[in-house]
């Protein structure tokens, strides 16, 4: 069982895991897992059986995390709970261990009132989205973002479109501006100006 398998090197450990599966196909089942499949080396992939697990959509992810609430009998406000599900979709066990914490007073609070040491930077960005303070969102973003989680930064801007507009041609718009930004990531020399300058076009938006 190799676990994020997309994460392995495709110069090196990739060649090398397909002729150890090649050569032990007989006696041994090899199963992984990934997020990224286009990540895995084609002589991989004709070797497997795929597999792909659709993600629930943000309402059932929301109506998940509500239920969990109610059953512990937490009272909470819609818009808050919003913002930890746009903090932290599609990831479920995520946002509980985020909600878990700020609900021990029996009402979750607000994402600005938890306690330092068990928030989500993403948490912090959608509260500064939604009141307007987009200059300190993207500050906030390019500094706590590493360059490795671009990828992961810019999907969450693409799971997250009612940030940037309200209708569907808004949305759309949205989309180019985040795939231009994802293009881009991988020639530009500084790629915290680039998330900077997406993030810009992308609150520019009407």
């Amino acid at each position: 069982m190799i676990d994020e398998a997309d994460y392995m090197n495709k110069e090196s450990v990739q060649p090398a895991l397909r002729n150890l599966m090649e050569d032990y196909s007989q006696t041994v089942r090899f199963i992984l897992t990934c997020n990224y499949p286009h990540k895995i080396i084609a002589p991989i992939h004709s070797r497997c059986q795929g597999f792909h697990i659709t993600k629930t959509d943000h309402t059932e992810f929301t109506a998940r995390v509500a239920t969990v609430l109610v059953t512990e009998g937490v009272e909470f406000d819609l818009d808050v709970l919003d913002s930890y599900v746009k903090a932290t979709y599609p990831d479920l066990r995520k946002c509980l261990n985020l909600v878990q914490p700020n609900s021990q007073s029996g009402t979750l609070m607000p994402p600005a009132a938890a306690d330092k040491s068990m928030r989500d930077w993403k948490l912090e960005c959608v509260d500064l989205f939604k009141r307007g303070q987009t200059r300190q969102a993207r500050a906030l973003m390019c500094q706590s973002s590493s360059p490795e989680e671009a990828e992961d930064v810019f999907r969450w801007m693409y799971d997250n479109l009612d940030l940037w507009g309200s209708t569907p041609e808004s949305q759309d718009q949205a989309i180019v501006v985040i795939r231009n930004g994802l293009v881009n990531h991988n020639s530009v020399a500084d790629v915290e100006i680039n998330l900077s300058a997406t993030l810009i076009e992308l609150t520019q938006i009407q």
